[in-house]
């Protein structure tokens, strides 16, 4: 994973970097007039006026970059992070009309990300000084996070099945000493049966991963996070155009172990619990099958409608145990839906809760962070549409309307103890590149859920 330390320089380079100077539209003809000579030419002759979106590298005498003009993009505050990419070698700094300077700084991190398993990229040259009165720290937690989670999901599914997944869990368990178990094989199949029976038709175990932090007293903050690290629909299979990016499909695990990392090296005064059911949904002899009834771990019997419905399946389970220690805030995130993509698109996912309080700061932090969210509704009448007539439940129901609520609605029914829940159905995948989000893998909603934890439980 690339060090996002070397993308951001310590403050004190400032006096030897060039400077990047963010105007507003309107106050570029007073600018201009303060410019010299020389650079009000070059501008001129390049059309530049600071327009939204534009940017102009003037050059010294000797061809080198002297300074870098920039049109000011208020509502994009990660709009500068493209400059990481387009700007020859050096040192810079942010001046001027810069905006959030926070995020900034953090989208010039992420802009310069890429993804370098399988082939060799000549790393980001342009650096960027840390802006006055950001902090350092928090700016590097929050990349190297961001960072861990869209390595997770850009790794095909061969080299990430749930042996992978359980390894990256050991690993960010183990650099903040938290303790780690792991559930496998016939304790499996007796205590969480749902996961068992989507993983058992891979020849790559299925399991439930476990791991605590914090002082035991502490307010209990539990994050689940599906982790199916391939889903070919199983019996009812996808068509191939859709498998083709079901390495995704651990996203919602991936996500969930990025924001535990925030949590743990910020060191939140929070008793913090991860749960992530790892699975692969394979189809072989003993695959499970349309039709089936299963008794979860809650005790619901469940048919299954659909075998390309497994996510609701392992997190049913998952959050079922989490629901057994009453927290206090439990989360689970997951790519659980195409409907969510129609309903808003891969940028924004939505999220759930009947808590009223809790979500209008999770909005506030969304906007705060430049991390979108948008509040859905857990319907209750919509119950109607996953009913079964020889269990509790039907995994997928008859009816094609309002998937990601509905699949909402069914985790509901495995969660009655926790004093606030939020369902989160994500992408975890920028389809098309935008400041600070290259094309792959991605981390959604997690520094707006740790803004979120902070504020509530780290005073």
């Amino acid at each position: 994973m690339q060090d996002p330390k070397a993308l951001l320089l310590a403050a004190g380079a400032a006096g030897r970097s060039i400077p990047i100077t963010v105007i507003a539209a309107s106050e570029w003809p007073q600018f201009k007039a303060g410019l010299d000579r020389r650079a009000a030419a070059w501008a001129a002759a390049q059309g530049f006026a600071a327009d939204p979106g534009r940017e102009l590298a003037i050059p010294s005498v000797d061809g080198s970059v002297s300074r870098v003009l920039a049109g000011a993009t208020p509502e994009q505050p990660f709009a500068l992070g493209r400059l990481a990419r387009i700007l020859p070698a050096g040192t810079y700094r942010l001046e001027g009309a810069v905006g959030d300077a926070r995020l900034a700084a953090l989208a010039w991190c992420l802009e310069a990300y890429s993804f370098d398993a399988y082939r060799k990229r000549k790393p980001a040259a342009a650096r960027l000084v840390c802006p006055a009165k950001v902090d350092r720290a928090e700016v590097l937690r929050s990349a190297a996070a961001i960072f861990m989670v869209r390595d997770m999901v850009n790794t095909p599914a061969s080299d990430m099945g749930p042996d992978q997944l359980e390894a990256a869990a050991r690993a960010v368990a183990r650099a903040h000493r938290a303790r780690l178990r792991v559930v496998k094989g016939r304790a499996l199949e007796r205590g969480f049966p749902m996961v068992h029976h989507v993983g058992k038709a891979s020849p790559r175990a299925p399991r439930l991963i476990d791991f605590s932090w914090g002082r035991p007293r502490a307010p209990k903050v539990t994050l689940v996070g599906k982790g199916v690290c391939f889903d070919t629909g199983g019996l009812d299979i996808k068509p191939s155009s859709g498998m083709l990016l079901m390495k995704k499909d651990m996203g919602g695990a991936a996500n969930v172990l990025g924001l535990a990392q925030m949590i743990m090296a910020a060191k939140l005064p929070v008793r913090l619990r991860v749960l992530i059911p790892a699975v692969e949904n394979s189809i072989a002899g003993n695959a499970f099958r349309p039709g089936d009834v299963w008794r979860s771990r809650k005790g619901l019997t469940v048919e299954i409608g659909n075998t390309d419905a497994e996510g609701r399946l392992i997190l049913g389970d998952a959050l079922a145990l989490a629901d057994e220690e009453k927290p206090d805030l439990l989360v689970d995130m997951a790519t659980l839906t195409g409907a969510a993509r129609v309903a808003l698109g891969p940028d924004i996912p939505p999220f759930y809760t009947d808590d009223d309080v809790t979500a209008e700061a999770l909005g506030k932090a969304a906007v705060a962070e430049n991390d979108p969210l948008w509040r859905m509704p857990f319907w209750q009448p919509y119950n109607r549409l996953f009913e079964s007539a020889i269990a509790d439940l039907n995994n997928a129901g008859e009816s094609g309307y309002a998937g990601s609520i509905t699949a909402a609605l069914f985790l509901r029914r495995f969660v009655e103890r926790a004093r606030t829940y939020i369902h989160f159905d994500i992408f975890a995948w920028t389809p098309q590149a935008r400041p600070g989000s290259p094309r792959g893998g991605e981390a959604q909603g997690i520094r707006a859920l740790f803004a979120l934890i902070r504020n509530r439980y780290g005073k």
